[in-house]
C-alpha cells in the first residue's frame, strides 16, 4: 500500500486551514498545518511534505518569503507550491510564478477544486 502523501497548508486564518485540511483528508492526503510563514518554514524543514498550500498575506513571514526560501533551497525547491491567497493583482500572481509557484488559486476557492488540483499536481510528478 501507497504512503499517504503529505500537504502542508500555511495560512492564518484558521477557518482557511480548517476547510482546507478536513477536504485534503477526505481525499486520503495526510495533512499539517501552519499558522504563519515562520511556523510554516519549521513545518517544510521538519515534515518535508509532497505539496505545500501557501497563503501569502501572513505575520511573521509572509507567502513571498517562505516560497523564495523554499526555491532556493536546494534540497527542498523542488517541492511543489499552490498559492492560495486573497491578492489577485497581476503582479502578485507574476511575482509567485516567476519565484517557483506551481499554481496560483485566489480566494475564495471552492474545495473540491483545490483537492482535485492537488490530485494532479501530485499525480504529475515523477516518484523519487
Amino acid at each position: 500500500m501507497a504512503m499517504k502523501k503529505k500537504i502542508l497548508v500555511v495560512d492564518d486564518q484558521p477557518h482557511i486551514v480548517r476547510l482546507v485540511e478536513v477536504n485534503l483528508q477526505k481525499a486520503n492526503f495526510e495533512v499539517v498545518t501552519a499558522a504563519d510563514g515562520e511556523e510554516g518554514w519549521d513545518k517544510i524543514c521538519s515534515e518535508r511534505p509532497d505539496l505545500i498550500i501557501l497563503d501569502v498575506i501572513m505575520p511573521k513571514k509572509d507567502g513571498f518569503q517562505v516560497l523564495h526560501d523554499l526555491k532556493t533551497h536546494p534540497d527542498l525547491r523542488s517541492i511543489p507550491v499552490i498559492m492560495l491567497t486573497v491578492k489577485t493583482q497581476n503582479a502578485d500572481i507574476v511575482e509567485s510564478l516567476r519565484e517557483g509557484a506551481d499554481l496560483y488559486l485566489p480566494k475564495p476557492f471552492h474545495p473540491v477544486e483545490l483537492v482535485s488540483l492537488v490530485k494532479r499536481m501530485l499525480d504529475s510528478r515523477p516518484t523519487l
